[in-house]
């Protein structure tokens, strides 16, 4: 299964700050906003991941991540020179993505909570049509909203409604099987003249191939791409990783945990940060070895 991070776009809900800098470059607390979707592929079992971002930011984030090998993962770049809808993924990494299952993360949504990590291994192990994920709020106008019947296969996908029928927001993580090239390749043009992802998940939801999976309470899901949110997301993670004392969307304890990196490779990797918390961090997981699960 190959993975798509999205990480385009001009941020321009958060100008000034983005007027210079990637928003997914922009720290939520202690690390910069991509690791923790690419933390969420890696949780997959996903190791083939490609970046997609526009032309003035890339070489940031090839700074940042390099080639994934120390990692123990494949990471590659892509350019989209404008924003043309979150389907124009599909199209700007056609060739990476070929026939393969994908799964596609915005770069600028975060996912945590108990039992998150089964549910991606889950949708992962065999992917057919196309799993969404949707996350119950308060104000589902806002939102595109599916509606479910009892085994979870969805029955409706509405935009924005007036009425919605349900709370359930559908999140920006995405997996789909090997026809979504195909899929994107069809789809027309939008009134904002986008390739519009709802569009790709009413297609498999023609078809009877669309499943919606609930993240429920223990399950957090933020959208940072307002000043507020941002500044709420890095407060959120500031008070769970001091209260329980471990690291939200630490790769480098992710890839150790997973088998990708053994553990002297971990604490080195902890080292080279040595002058921080997060980087102790590392150095202190590597050094105890304690078996607990990766949980983002």
């Amino acid at each position: 299964m190959k993975g798509l991070i999205l990480a385009g776009g001009h941020g321009t809900r958060l100008h000034p700050i983005t007027l210079g800098v990637s928003k997914q470059m922009l720290p939520v607390y202690d690390k910069p906003m991509i690791y923790y979707p690419l933390s969420v592929l890696m949780l997959a079992g996903i190791r083939e991941i490609q970046i997609i971002s526009s032309p003035d930011h890339l070489d940031s984030f090839r700074t940042l991540l390099g080639d994934g090998s120390s990692l123990g993962i494949e990471l590659s770049y892509a350019e989209q020179d404008k924003p043309r809808g979150i389907a124009d993924a599909f199209l700007v990494s056609a060739d990476f993505v070929g026939d393969d299952p994908v799964a596609l993360v915005l770069g600028d949504n975060i996912f945590h909570g108990a039992g998150f990590t089964g549910l991606l291994e889950q949708a992962a192990r065999n992917v057919e049509g196309c799993t969404l994920f949707g996350y119950p709020v308060r104000d589902p106008q806002r939102y595109g909203v599916g509606e479910t019947d009892a085994h979870g296969r969805l029955v409706s996908i509405e935009e924005k409604p007036a009425r919605p029928r349900t709370n359930l927001a559908i999140t920006g993580l995405y997996f789909y099987d090997g026809k979504v090239v195909d899929i994107a390749r069809g789809l027309h043009r939008s009134a904002r003249g986008e390739l519009e992802i709802t569009d790709v998940n009413r297609a498999y939801l023609a078809r009877g191939e669309a499943t919606l999976i609930e993240l429920g309470r223990g399950s957090v899901w933020l959208d940072t791409g307002t000043h507020d949110a941002l500044m709420e997301a890095g407060q959120y993670v500031q008070v769970l990783e001091h209260r329980q004392g471990v690291r939200i969307a630490c790769l480098e304890e992710i890839a150790w945990r997973l088998g990708y990196i053994d553990r002297d490779a971990c604490y080195r990797l902890g080292s080279r940060l040595a002058n921080t918390a997060y980087g102790r961090y590392i150095m202190e997981v590597a050094e105890s070895g304690r078996a607990l699960p990766p949980t983002g």
